[in-house]
């Protein structure tokens, strides 16, 4: 069972704990992070933090915490799960109050919960998945990591039901994003994705892969694409806290990229992110 966190107080996550008048329940009204764990050592856990302060800021949230006791509950949540390789998730609402669509003056929310990986299975990782592309939808700040999902919801439950494990999300003709993740091509030995903007988030996995791209000598281009390029492309993955670096080898149409499997830049990538990481 996964164990949680909710205002000062270490609880089972099916304990009752978030009241009706919650703005988070009740509005989506607040942000949050996703923050794995290796071996019991936080991974990027100063970006993570300073990507939740952001989002706090732009929706003019007060967490109420800093930096260093966000870290010191994280690190108390760690250890009282008994995980050593978990999924940590960070969470901050504008608080308990009556519902009211005008701010409350009342202290912010904080909750976590700490969860046994959410695995992928290794032949998806050795052979590749599918994608669909798919309207985007979205508002125009999707760079704040708040909780409001359901766009991404939709997407998501589409691709699953056309048996992908992604959609890939396409606005003004060419591709942001992924419902949950960073999107890439490789063309010519170099890598591509979506120049930072509101339009898309700034992943934290896109930061370790850019790093490593730079440490192997992979030209790593911030430059848009379109879906027609992506579908031209030599090779493909995505990137995200959860599924790390996932090659992506065709579209729900049955259509491949390149031969179909995965390409050596991507299987290059995981390879140091699982050394960077401690996997290996």
């Amino acid at each position: 069972m996964a164990l949680a966190y909710f205002n000062g107080s270490f609880i089972q996550s099916d304990e009752p704990a978030v009241p009706i008048d919650e703005r988070g329940h009740q509005f989506g009204d607040g942000v949050y992070e996703v923050i794995r764990i290796y071996k019991g050592r936080p991974f990027m856990l100063d970006e993570h933090l300073d990507r939740l302060f952001k989002s706090a800021v732009a929706i003019r949230l007060e967490i109420g915490h800093d930096s260093e006791s966000l870290k010191r509950v994280i690190g108390e949540l760690t250890q009282k799960s008994g995980l050593s390789d978990l999924d940590l998730y960070v969470q901050a609402t504008r608080g308990i109050a009556p519902r009211n669509h005008l701010f409350p003056a009342c202290p912010a929310s904080v909750s976590m919960t700490a969860k046994p990986f959410r695995e992928i299975p290794a032949e998806a990782r050795a052979t590749g998945v599918s994608v669909m592309l798919h309207p985007d939808e979205r508002w125009l700040n999707c760079w704040i990591k708040s909780l409001n999902l359901l766009p991404n919801i939709l997407a998501k439950q589409a691709a699953s039901e056309r048996g992908c494990l992604e959609a890939i999300l396409v606005r003004d003709g060419v591709v942001t994003e992924g419902t949950s993740s960073n999107v890439y091509l490789v063309k010519d030995g170099a890598i591509r994705t979506a120049p930072l903007s509101n339009q898309i988030l700034a992943g934290i996995t896109r930061i370790a892969v850019q790093r490593i791209a730079h440490e192997l000598r992979i030209p790593f281009v911030e430059q848009s694409f379109t879906p027609e390029e992506l579908r031209q492309a030599d090779e493909a993955f995505i990137t995200s806290t959860t599924t790390e670096v996932m090659p992506v080898v065709r579209f729900e149409d049955g259509s491949l990229i390149r031969d179909g499997k995965p390409g050596p830049v991507a299987r290059a990538l995981y390879e140091r992110f699982r050394t960077i990481t401690g996997q290996d």
